[in-house]
């Protein structure tokens, strides 16, 4: 009974529980139908993703990296196997609207050398360190290490990583849509243009991606402003769509060669830290990576072909006459790789119909491109990997009016033996051999070939009058020379080359020197050492020897641009002698139905050609034939003009400044409405004339048998002034030259005495160049249109701010022939220079003479005297 009891108590006990669970498994019974076991929870949407999802989106996936497009914004998902990698960027124009102020093709302002690099939650973009290099153990490493580091240039967000967390996405629009490269820049005669991209009108246009770089089009206006000393004037908008390249460099560099100063090849500037030798400077050859399929083969003497080709792609909107001749003189140069046992090393191949990957503007394509600008010109600019210097990308840049200055240069340098070329249009063949040469040129530079202005000079002159010699030779050893066509030859010379060669002996030794493979495995400063020998076999060769161009200053006769042969004196009166057969006849050969103003052209290139005869002459005064030497070879680093050839020079000179009327023809002055160009050009050289006594000075401190700052200004006093001494009518240039000569003297006296009024005044006007800016178009000086198209903005600039500051300059870059580029600055001569005392003596002879004569002097010459003692007496107040 109480067993049973206490059961019962129990199990009331429990009902509750029990019913309770039983209510729930009725419930639980009744939803079955609707439970979902089995089904998998939905998956949070990763930020991948979500960075994408309900968004306008393209992805253009590569196997290099992938970009994505999300509304206006650009994306990059940068794999990190990449990270720290070397990249190139680089931006080119495509397209313009404009095409005198935007190059089509041309990357202006260069290529970006930058790796991307992870830390924390940012990407930055660093600006490679890649100028110093150092010894090869653990300690430089980890010295350079904290002394040599990249620097930071952008900075980037991460946004996530792609599904399988191999590659980081950033949004990158700062790296593809900013204005850092941008396509506007450079200068037009020296006037900085700029341009300021007015975003609110920028598109984004095509995106591309590829197995080693990626692309990315934008269109963008510009306002463009030229600037002037302290002002700026507007030069309107121009469209210009862009495609700007991420490149990834090779892993595996390739071998740098070592630069010899003694051979022109364009430099990658290097300095070198090393514990046994210190710090030192030097450079790498710029180059393609030119390497034989089989080696093997190569050292057998079998011509191989390279691994990887130097390959161009011909424009296809070149005019279809052209495009034999460009093939031809790119071509050419196959003739000095097969020398080094290279065969079809160098490739040209018409612009693809029927690819979509290809893109003229992308940096993995080297091209020769037309640019339809009224410019009278051609470029061949090349980009390199800066840890190399590798060439990893080549433009050759042609303009339209290039086909106007080859006929205008070969009728004024060789219309006097060549009926062909006396029209406004050259026969298809001679049209066809100057196009091959202007390629070969740019060409040449594009593999890496600096100009060669030494060249032309190991030439006698009177060989180029030897039909055989110009045959076998052309006019100069290299076409990487300014020596254009032969106006050496003289009317009845018969049978003679007037061209440069297809390829000189310099040319194909360039090319061995930069190209020919080392055999064996041998480091970098093993290869160096043999190529010198190359370079030590041809010291003192005149054919093998390099002359730079000369910007900064001009030094060396035998280096400068535009002159044929060894004896500028004798090649002068050849020309001159040409030309004055020429310029009477300009008005029969160019018929009556052309415009005056083509004649007026010609007229304008017959007086440059003159001033550059001049100028040529004129460099030997006070001039120093340089060397790059290397001891134990037979070259003299220096070596000063004789003391008998500076004399001639001068005396020449103002010979030919007193005797230079017969530039104002009067059958073609009758046809054309233009002031005498005499004057103009007696005043130009002899601006350069009356400050040669630095060079002078500097000369005769380092020659043995010197012509003395005193023999230079006796030479002066008696040629400006030899009319006056023999009491004679002045003619007009005789006035100039003597106006010019006071005041040229003048000014050098009271920069020494009364430096204060130079301390702030540059000398931005000639005083000798009196243009203004319709005679700078009138004279045929505007040859691209630029100044023609500016005009209104040119003169209101002038009218604001100093008559003829803007015409001078561009009158005096255009007539001026000694405009070389960069090589030797001016050397400081202040501890030598004793030219006050010069100046002083030569003012009171001048002084003496004017005043002993004055008296006798008809009324035209008594005022011309009366004003030159005015500005010497003015002096000494």
């Amino acid at each position: 009974m109480k067993k049973g009891f206490v059961l019962l108590l129990v199990s009331l006990f429990l009902i509750p529980y029990l019913g309770s669970s039983y209510a729930s498994d009725r419930k639980k019974k009744k939803k079955a139908p609707i439970e979902q076991k089995n089904v998998t929870p939905k998956k949070p949407i990763s930020k991948y993703e979500k960075l994408f999802k309900g968004k306008q989106h393209q992805a253009f996936p590569g196997k290099f990296a992938t970009i994505h497009r999300v509304g206006d914004k650009i994306y990059l998902e940068y794999p990190l196997k990449y990270m720290g990698r070397d990249l190139l960027i680089a931006l080119t124009p495509s397209a313009t609207s404009d095409p005198s102020l935007v190059n089509v093709g041309y990357k202006n302002k260069g290529l970006k050398h930058v790796r991307f690099v992870l830390k924390d939650s940012m990407i930055f973009m660093n600006d490679c360190s890649t100028y110093t290099t150092y010894d090869d153990t653990e300690e430089m490493k980890e010295t350079a290490a904290l002394n040599f580091m990249d620097v930071r240039k952008q900075k980037f967000k991460l946004e996530t990583y792609n599904r399988d967390s191999t590659a980081v996405i950033f949004e990158a629009g700062k790296i593809f849509l900013d204005d850092a490269q941008s396509p506007i820049g450079g200068s037009y005669k020296g006037l900085p243009i700029t341009g300021k991209v007015k975003a609110e009108l920028s598109t984004i246009g095509k995106i591309k991606s590829f197995d080693d770089n990626i692309s990315v089009e934008t269109e963008n206006v510009y306002s463009c402003s030229a600037k002037q000393m302290f002002s700026t004037f507007m030069l309107g908008e121009v469209l210009v769509k862009t495609v700007k390249t991420m490149f990834l460099l090779p892993e595996e560099k390739m071998k740098p060669r070592i630069s010899d100063p003694r051979i022109g090849i364009f430099l990658t500037g290097k300095q070198n830290i090393s514990l046994k030798e210190g710090s030192k400077n030097y450079s790498y050859a710029n180059r393609w990576r030119l390497e034989p399929k089989d080696m093997q083969a190569w050292e057998r003497g079998e011509l191989v072909e390279p691994v990887k080709p130097i390959v161009f792609y011909l424009d296809n909107t070149f005019p279809e006459n052209w495009k034999t001749a460009l093939r031809k003189g790119t071509l050419d140069w196959n003739k000095a790789f097969e020398a080094i046992g290279f065969k079809n090393a160098v490739q040209v191949k018409d612009f693809p119909k029927d690819d979509p990957n290809f893109d003229p503007d992308n940096l993995k394509y080297s091209c020769i491109r037309y640019c339809p600008a009224g410019v009278a010109n051609a470029m061949g600019p090349s980009w390199v990997d800066p840890t190399t210097g590798e060439i990893v990308n080549a433009s050759v840049i042609i303009y339209n009016d290039i086909i106007k200055l080859i006929t205008q240069w070969r009728f004024v340098q060789t219309a006097q033996v060549d009926e062909s070329v006396r029209g406004k249009e050259l026969p298809a063949d001679v049209l066809y051999e100057a196009l091959v040469y202007v390629v070969a040129h740019e060409v040449g530079h594009t593999l890496g070939l600096m100009h060669n202005m030494a060249a032309s000079h190991a030439y006698p002159v009177d060989s180029l009058r030897n039909a055989t010699f110009t045959h076998k030779y052309g006019t100069t050893p290299s076409i990487m020379d300014y020596a254009r066509f032969n106006y050496v030859a003289q009317p009845g010379d018969k049978g003679l080359k007037l061209t440069p060669p297809d390829l000189g002996v310099y040319d194909y030794y360039a090319i061995k020197w930069l190209y020919s493979p080392i055999a064996g495995n041998k480091s970098v400063k093993e290869e160096a050492e043999i190529i010198q020998q190359w370079v030590d076999e041809k010291a003192g060769d005149p054919l093998y020897r390099y002359g730079q161009q000369q910007l900064y200053s001009t030094y060396d006769p035998s280096a400068l641009t535009e002159d044929l042969g060894n004896d500028p004196i004798k090649a002068s009166n050849y020309g001159i002698k040409n030309l004055k057969y020429i310029l009477p006849n300009v008005n029969q050969w160019i018929s009556d139905d052309d415009f005056s103003e083509y004649r007026l052209t010609l007229y304008s290139q017959i007086l440059n050609q003159y001033y550059r005869y001049i100028s040529n002459v004129l460099c030997q005064v006070g001039g120093i034939y340089l060397n790059p030497a290397k001891e134990g070879t037979p070259v003299e680093r220096y070596q000063p003009v004789a003391r008998n050839i500076q004399k001639a020079s001068m005396l020449w000179t103002i010979k030919q400044l007193r005797e230079s009327d017969w530039l104002n023809e009067k059958a073609l002055e009758q046809k054309i409405f233009a002031p005498k160009y005499s004057l103009l050009l007696q005043s130009t050289a002899a601006k350069t004339l009356f400050n040669l006594g630095a060079n002078v000075t500097l000369t005769a401190h380092l020659s043995k048998d010197p012509y003395t700052i005193k023999d230079y200004y006796d030479d002066l006093y008696s040629g400006i002034w030899k009319p006056t001494m023999q009491g004679k009518k002045l003619t007009n240039g005789d006035k100039l030259l003597q106006r010019m000569c006071v005041s040229t003297i003048t000014t050098n006296v009271r920069k020494v005495t009364n430096p204060k009024e130079f301390a702030d005044n540059s000398e931005v006007i000639d005083p000798s160049i009196a243009l203004s800016i319709d005679e700078i178009i009138r004279y045929g000086m505007d040859q691209t249109g630029f100044i023609r198209r500016f005009r209104d903005q040119f003169q209101a600039f002038e009218i604001e701010h100093g008559q003829g500051l803007i015409a001078n300059q561009i009158a005096r870059e255009t007539i001026s022939a000694i405009s070389p580029y960069t090589w030797q600055k001016p050397v400081n001569i202040s501890t030598i220079d004793e030219s006050l005392g010069y100046n002083t003596a030569m003012l009171n002879k001048i002084q003496k003479l004017v005043e002993s004569r004055i008296a006798n002097a008809n009324t035209a010459d008594k005022a011309h005297y009366q004003g030159i003692l005015l500005q010497i007496k003015t002096l000494s107040k």
